[in-house]
């Protein structure tokens, strides 16, 4: 990867053919194996194949997209394996990230997670699943960014740094979940407002991330029946 494919300025070529493919990676327009051919692209968005192909680096950098020899770039599929075990481990850690910084958070704190929620609701009517999940990640991180271990939050912030791949497609790919999520922070905030039991407010935040995994899975293998 190159540092021009990485740092492209803001209203660039390169940028603005990264946004026109990341946006059909997310609506799943463009789905995980699908082969990105750099003429087509350029044709469409009527530029050269050059900001294309730095766009393909920046989104492979992402881990959104791969390289194959004598294949070519394709959209990356999902390892549900990797998903399950960074999800389950997020789950554990940012639970725990959570509880610890919750004798910590302000009313302030709680407004800022508050209004960020409320955003992610009014998305719902008109869902951007990229949007969305950047909304979440600010939301969750106001719970947890004053946890004072900081060998825990690292442990967070190395998992949602797994996720980078995938994470705009699960709420593209399970939209229906995104109504109860923005439900359960509501849930999440009260249980920190009046002051829970530390192990019930990790608990919560656990099978808050749990359940995202859930769906998703459930939505990948529909036909499955419980054990």
């Amino acid at each position: 990867m190159t540092d021009i494919a990485v740092r492209a300025e803001p209203g660039s070529k390169s940028t603005r053919a990264y946004e026109w493919i990341r946006d059909r990676i997310s609506r799943h327009e463009y789905a995980p194996g699908y082969r990105l051919v750099l003429a087509p692209i350029a044709a469409a968005l009527e530029m050269s194949a050059v900001p294309v192909r730095e766009a393909i680096r920046r989104l492979e950098a992402e881990g959104l997209v791969t390289f194959e020899h004598n294949v070519g770039a394709r959209v990356a599929i999902i390892d549900e394996q990797e998903y399950v075990h960074t999800m389950q481990t997020l789950g554990i850690v940012e639970g725990a990230a959570t509880a610890l910084a919750a004798p910590r958070l302000t009313p302030d704190d709680l407004d800022r997670a508050r209004a960020v929620n409320e955003r992610m609701r009014r998305l719902l009517a008109d869902f951007d699943s990229t949007t969305f999940t950047q909304l979440n990640q600010q939301f969750h991180s106001v719970l947890y960014e004053r946890c004072p271990n900081p060998h825990i939050l690292d442990l967070v912030e190395r998992g949602w740094s797994r996720l980078s791949g995938i994470r705009d497609s699960t709420f593209a790919f399970v939209p229906g979940r995104a109504a109860h999520s923005v439900d359960e922070h509501d849930e999440l905030l009260r249980l920190l407002r009046d002051g829970a039991d530390p192990l019930e407010i990790e608990i919560a935040a656990r099978d808050h991330r749990w359940r995202t995994m859930e769906a998703f899975l459930e939505a990948r293998h529909p036909h499955s029946t419980d054990q």
